[in-house]
């Protein structure tokens, strides 16, 4: 009896071990408060696709992009997809980060204004809502009168917090003028209008890229090529299935069907290619968005962005994704 028990215990282990080895090893991936674009970033968690490459995805929501670039360093998460900029000025400072690929190129936002202001120039003595100095908001505006030739001073900037804030106070007529996400477009009142989309502003702001720590990539590096795979399989998914990326971005944010926000948000990214599955890591639009943050006094020191990226991560993650 003893050696029918020894016999059943190592066909047991037998059987299970190579389940074990295959159990696939859980990746946290921390994205900004995903809105009415959400299906095309909670594709990879929520229809595991992280599966293929020995992944379990897990994509969490967070704040802002300092918040997800806290949690990245301190560990609390493997990877996240965080501000280009903000990125770029936690580096000058001095953080262990790599920027492994870009996947939001394009600018979504743009400039609304009440619907008596017909051109630029009608925003001298007016209020807009911005944000912090070196935010997105902030360099749209600056960059807009500076290529009218309006000084800041004659323009009053109200520093409010996310789009919501800005589109109630634009709406609200607190305020002149807005930059907000032109995903209000189909919602907005007669009252207001989108004057300038901000990719004809500045076509060279980098939107979003994913990142993750020094020591994960110089540790894991393997671990993140394979995180990377999944996450352009499945933005390839994303872009072209568009009833299953919209009904996702409903079920993530719980939208009303109703809400036509899913649709044309989905419709102007493709569009506009506002995303890019493939995700780049444009050398170019990253040293002209250094460039704005040391105008603003946000980066002080030079910064080498050869050392803030890492494109081999990517060349590996696009091999494994293939064609």
């Amino acid at each position: 009896m003893a050696w029918r028990f020894l016999l059943s215990a190592i066909l047991l282990l037998a059987l299970a071990g190579p389940g074990l080895a295959q159990s696939p090893k859980v990746w946290r991936h921390g994205v900004i408060e995903p809105k009415s674009d959400a299906g095309f970033v909670m594709t990879a968690s929520r229809r595991n696709f992280g599966d293929k490459f020995g992944l379990k995805l897990e994509t969490l929501s967070l704040k802002n992009g300092q918040i997800a670039l806290k949690a990245v360093l301190a560990g609390d998460i493997d990877s996240a997809e965080t501000g280009a900029g903000e990125a770029i000025i936690a580096a000058a400072a001095g953080a262990d980060l790599k920027i492994i690929g870009c996947n939001w190129p394009g600018l979504p936002h743009a400039v609304f204004v009440k619907s008596d202001i017909a051109d630029v120039q009608g925003l001298k003595g007016k209020t807009i809502a911005a944000s912090a100095p070196g935010s997105l908001p902030e360099l749209l505006i600056r960059s807009l009168l500076e290529k009218s030739s309006i000084p800041m001073a004659d323009v009053r900037i109200a520093s409010l917090g996310g789009d919501l804030d800005r589109y109630k106070a634009l709406t609200a007529g607190v305020v002149d003028a807005a930059v907000i996400s032109s995903e209000c477009v189909p919602i907005a009142p007669k009252s207001v209008r989108l004057m300038l989309a901000g990719r004809d502003v500045i076509p060279n702001f980098m939107r979003l890229c994913i990142v993750v720590a020094g020591k994960t990539a110089r540790e894991r590096a393997d671990e993140a090529a394979r995180f990377l795979a999944a996450e352009i399989t499945a933005a390839r998914y994303a872009v072209s299935h568009r009833d299953e990326t919209v009904a996702l971005t409903r079920e993530v944010t719980g939208m009303k069907p109703d809400d036509p926000r899913p649709e044309f948000v989905f419709d102007e990214t493709v569009k506009k290619r506002d995303f890019d599955p493939d995700v780049p890591i444009p050398m170019d639009k990253l040293a002209w968005m250094e460039e704005q943050l040391k105008k603003t006094g946000n980066v002080r020191q030079a910064l080498d962005l050869a050392k803030l990226v890492h494109p081999e991560i990517r060349t590996k993650g696009l091999a494994l994704a293939g064609n």
